[in-house]
This record gives structure tokens, sequence and C-alpha cells, in this order.
């Protein structure tokens, strides 16, 4: 990425359809040696061909912009210029945004208030290939993963089965036979049979091999 050595000047492109956003923006910006605002965009389709125009190392956008939002157009400058590194800039620390960011390729997430603490930070950054989340919206990710581990959680590792369908899944997949398995765990084989098919039923598997790569997957037997 250029501008690492410090030899090279780095690139920037602000979108934004505010004027005076832009113009504060830049001054910011080119307060650092070597760095150079190339292009200003006031929508998103302006962005995404000045991008593609101009291959800047950083785009800077903003999220609300008229015509095609900052998002969008973050995901077509990905496509058309994937050596620019994007940064989101907005007024806006939502849950949906912030995940979408990550989802169009965009690499930082920056509040418009904390621009002039974080900005010179997050675009450094950038430039390493390293990803900068202004602390709040660094907060709704942690959160957010945070939430999504709880919830898988009672699937994680076959525990969606009850402990006596973990055994007789790892039985099965050990090849015992039904008969086997029943003596093994002092039930009836219709006893086995029955866990078999409420087994199959739960974890949707369609034949016994796929059960076999589950309770491989799921570390309840070694492969």
């Amino acid at each position: 990425m250029p501008g690492r050595s410090g030899t090279e000047t780095v690139s920037i492109l602000i979108a934004d359809d505010h004027a005076v956003v832009r113009r504060g923006l830049r001054a910011l910006l080119e307060t650092q040696p070597k760095w150079k605002v190339v292009g200003e965009a006031t929508s998103g389709r302006d962005a995404v061909e000045k991008a593609t125009a101009l291959r800047p190392d950083v785009a800077i956008l903003d999220i609300s912009m008229p015509g095609l939002n900052g998002l969008d157009a973050a995901s077509l400058i990905f496509k058309a210029a994937p050596n620019t590194r994007i940064l989101i800039l907005t007024m806006h620390a939502a849950e949906e945004l912030i995940q979408k960011t990550l989802k169009v390729g965009a690499s930082g997430y920056v509040l418009k208030s904390d621009a002039e603490r974080d900005l010179i930070t997050a675009v450094e950054a950038l430039l390493h290939k390293k990803t900068f989340f202004t602390p709040i919206a660094a907060e709704v990710v942690l959160d957010s993963l945070r939430d999504s581990t709880r919830k898988r959680a009672p699937h994680a590792n076959g525990s969606r089965l009850s402990p006596r369908e973990r055994e007789v899944v790892q039985l099965l997949a050990e090849g015992k036979i039904n008969k086997e398995i029943a003596a093994l765990l002092d039930i009836s084989t219709r006893t086995v049979e029955n866990h078999r098919a409420n087994i199959m039923g739960k974890l949707k598997v369609p034949s016994f091999s796929a059960l076999v790569r589950y309770a491989i997957r799921n570390k309840i037997i070694e492969p």
C-alpha cells in the first residue's frame, strides 16, 4: 500500500454531500505529510466513478448520500478498485449499519462526532491493512458477536442433543449396532431405534454417513 514507507504520497477520496464537511475533512487529512485528497464526490455514484478512475489508497464515504448510499457505493468500489481501502464516516452508530459496513468490504467505521480524534488514526490503520472502528462502533460489533455466540451456544458441539442422544451418536459413529448399544446403555433395542430416529430428525441429517460426519465435526468422536 503506497504511503507506508513515508516516501510516497497517500491518495484519498472524500465522498460527502455537504461541502462544509468535505472542506473540514480535507483540512484535517492534509495536515499529514504526503497525504493528498485527490478527489471529492457529492453522491454515491460520483464516488464510485471517481474511485474507479483515481484508484485512491483510501476512500472515505458518508453513508447518507443522494442517489446511491455510501454502503452500496462501498460495495461497488470494493469490486471496481479492490486495492482501495474504504472507511465509512457517518453520524450513526446503529448496529445494522455497522454490520453492513463489514459485509460490503469496508475496513473502518468512524462517527463524524469522533472524526477530529479518530480520523487520522483510522486512515493510518487502513494504510497498514488493518481495520479501525471508532470506540462506540467497536463496542456494538463486540456486543453483536457476544449475542451471536450466545445464540449459537445451544447448538455448538452437538449440544442440541441430550446427553443420552450424544452417547447414542458416539456409539453409532463408532460402528456399534442397535443391539450392542442397547446392551451397553441398559435400554431396549426399541429405545435405541427411537433415539436414532429422534437424532436424525433433530440434526436433519439424511444418512448414517452424514451422522458420522456430524459426530466428527462436533468432536463427539475422533476421526
